[in-house]
């Protein structure tokens, strides 16, 4: 093998970038034995494999995508289309779905749409132009499709945060189970009047997330606080239910409050806050989602609910991989565990929360 570490200069004196030639050259094989190892094509032993991978890495080799493209009849492209133009939930499926396509050269194409069908088919039309190999549909809540005819689309398609189509393939936090391990965390500081405050009841997320309440209160046999109240998700209506708190007896009162999501529990603490009651002290708070800009924001700073929005983003890329590849690919939705983030607002953390 030749010297790999070598610089490649071109006719100018600068770095020129390595080609497939230069890959061959130095590890003393043909073009098409080099061809076949990068590619992971073709019968050769694996020590030749590894060494020509290892010569490619040494000079900094990238593969020419468009050659790739037309050996292969694939773009190395996925497409994200989106109707959450704010980015609060598609940003981190992003960057969580990049992530997992960045080491197998694979790029990502983020395209935000309103809830305009015709603009979402135009979007639509020009991906396939593209020959994007498969695609991402992203929402803002996993109860909702976007507005758009996919089953019409030449490509394979993966959901994310949003309603799964019968037949489909879905991926969605598991918003039961994320609220579950909440209330549990509360009830394991000693909380017994744990309350919850939510968001409107035409959420799917909001009937999940009181079910993991009801749950685990029932696991360690105590009553729920009443029913649960339900209104917009907003720190005005997260501030409401503060004041009403606050105007019961003390003896009457929750000693912690488990809200549906982090504006909601943001709004509450300052209710309590601005009327005398410590939090957590006297009633601990923990909110849903970890928006940190929130969360971390909120004095005291917020024990929440992570939806592991990126994780969401790697697993949906991964599976779309298999389903351009051929691979079987069981249909229907899956609920990914959610993970409590410990902050301050709900006391000491539990030793097992993270």
């Amino acid at each position: 093998m030749k010297n790999a570490d070598a610089s490649l200069l071109d006719a100018t004196g600068t770095i020129a970038r390595a080609t497939i030639k230069d890959v061959a050259a130095a590890a003393g094989v043909s073009v098409s034995t080099a061809s076949k190892a990068l590619n992971e094509r073709g019968r050769m032993a694996s020590e030749t494999r590894e060494r020509i991978q290892a010569v490619a890495q040494q000079l900094g080799f990238r593969p020419n995508a468009m050659a790739r493209a037309l050996v292969g009849q694939r773009s190395f492209t996925l497409g994200l289309l989106t109707n959450d133009t704010y980015g609060r939930f598609t940003l981190p499926i992003a960057a969580g779905l990049s992530a997992a396509m960045a080491d197998r050269g694979v790029s990502v194409f983020l395209c935000a749409i309103d809830d305009e069908p015709e603009r979402v088919r135009l979007n639509v039309n020009a991906m396939e132009d593209k020959r994007v190999d498969g695609l991402v549909v992203s929402g803002k809540r996993v109860d909702r499709v976007l507005p758009v005819d996919l089953p019409a689309v030449h490509m394979p398609v993966v959901y994310v945060n949003a309603a799964c189509p019968p037949g489909a393939i879905g991926f969605v936090p598991d918003d039961e189970g994320g609220a579950h391990a909440a209330v549990s965390h509360l009830i394991s500081l000693g909380r017994k009047r744990i309350a919850h405050v939510t968001g409107p009841r035409s959420f799917s997320a909001v009937g999940l997330r009181e079910q993991g309440w009801q749950r685990a209160l029932s696991e360690a046999a105590l009553l729920c606080f009443g029913e649960a109240l339900s209104g917009e998700w907003s720190e005005a209506f997260g501030y409401a239910a503060g004041q009403r708190f606050v105007s019961y007896p003390v003896s009457e009162r929750p000693d912690a409050v488990f809200c549906g999501n982090d504006q909601i529990a943001r709004g509450l603490i300052d209710a309590l806050t601005l009327s005398g009651i410590r939090v957590p002290q006297d009633i601990a708070v923990v909110g849903f989602d970890n928006w940190e800009i929130f969360a971390t924001a909120t004095r005291p700073p917020l024990t929440t609910v992570d939806m592991a929005l990126k994780e969401l983003g790697r697993q949906a890329g991964l599976t779309l991989l298999d389903m351009i590849d051929g691979k079987p690919v069981e249909a229907g939705q899956r609920r990914l565990p959610c993970r409590l983030k410990v902050r301050e607002s709900c006391g000491s953390p539990a030793p097992w929360a993270e």
